[in-house]
């Protein structure tokens, strides 16, 4: 019996020495992720605090290069080449580096993603890009450091970052229009109806040419004749190339197609058109 207590006794030592205390993590880590065009883009950081600290040119060094967050490094990922200060930027993970100044921050792409914080010794040839971006002053204060995917467009956005009172963002171009434009060329060989009417549509919501959007758009409309949608779009295309005389026979036969099929909101945006054309 007495061996049998000091064994627990130990047991119950060894326990004690080997549990850990679980607290919630200081600078707490945040993984964001968006679809940019057609680009998948990551960003990995951990997120530090003001808790009642002056933050830029103080906790924050102004014209010394920052990890862009806490811990290890904040890095941003591409499925993608995109195009980043002018530079194109291939695809793979990339450490985020900023130097802070109080009017503008020097923003920093770095192949090495793996250091723990800033590198001991900075190597350019590791700068896949690097843009000057203004600071942009905020009516209020984030108390916990931000990243987001704000402005998204079909062919980019902008990485901001917030704290304190400021506002920085990376501008990111994606490759969208070049792998969209490859994408028709490709489908073109020998496409179906929706493969016109997606060209066609892409064409006209993008500025580019549109007389080959209202081919494109003709040839899906007479192999679907009963797609209002379809139709609806041919007015569009015709009302942007000047042609308002096709642009209202497209909207008046989308209408009657929608009508018979019992969609009010097709109905709607036709007759709203109709009006804006003077048909109505």
């Amino acid at each position: 019996m007495k061996k049998l207590m000091l064994f627990i006794a130990a047991a119950a030592m060894t326990a004690g020495v080997t549990a850990q205390i679980e607290t919630p993590a200081p600078s707490p880590f945040q993984k964001i992720e968006q679809k940019v065009g057609l680009t998948d883009v990551t960003v990995e950081y951990s997120r530090p605090s003001m808790k009642g600290r002056t933050i830029f040119g103080d906790l924050v060094p102004y014209s010394k290069m920052w990890r862009t967050g806490a811990n290890k490094n904040t890095t941003i990922s591409f499925s993608e080449s995109v195009m980043v200060g002018g530079k194109e930027v291939k695809a793979g993970t990339y450490a985020i580096f900023t130097n802070p100044n109080a009017t503008s921050w020097d923003i920093y792409l770095y192949s090495d993603s793996e250091n723990w914080g800033t590198p001991e010794k900075w190597d350019d040839t590791k700068v896949a890009a690097m843009v000057n971006a203004p600071v942009q002053p905020m009516p209020m204060s984030v108390e916990s450091y931000t990243m987001s995917f704000d402005d998204l467009k079909m062919n980019g956005a902008n990485l901001g970052m917030l704290w304190d009172n400021v506002y920085v963002a990376l501008p990111i171009a994606t490759m969208t229009d070049k792998a969209v434009s490859a994408s028709i060329d490709r489908v073109m060989a020998g496409p179906g109806a929706n493969d016109y009417y997606s060209a066609a549509v892409y064409y006209l919501e993008n500025g580019k040419d549109i007389n080959q959007a209202k081919t494109w758009i003709d040839t899906a409309v007479s192999m679907r004749a009963d797609a209002f949608w379809y139709q609806r779009q041919q007015s569009l295309i015709y009302a942007k190339s000047g042609d308002k005389k096709g642009a209202i026979k497209a909207a008046k036969s989308s209408m009657a197609l929608a009508e018979e099929a019992g969609n009010a909101d097709y109905v709607a945006l036709n007759m709203k058109s109709l009006k804006e054309w003077g048909a109505m």
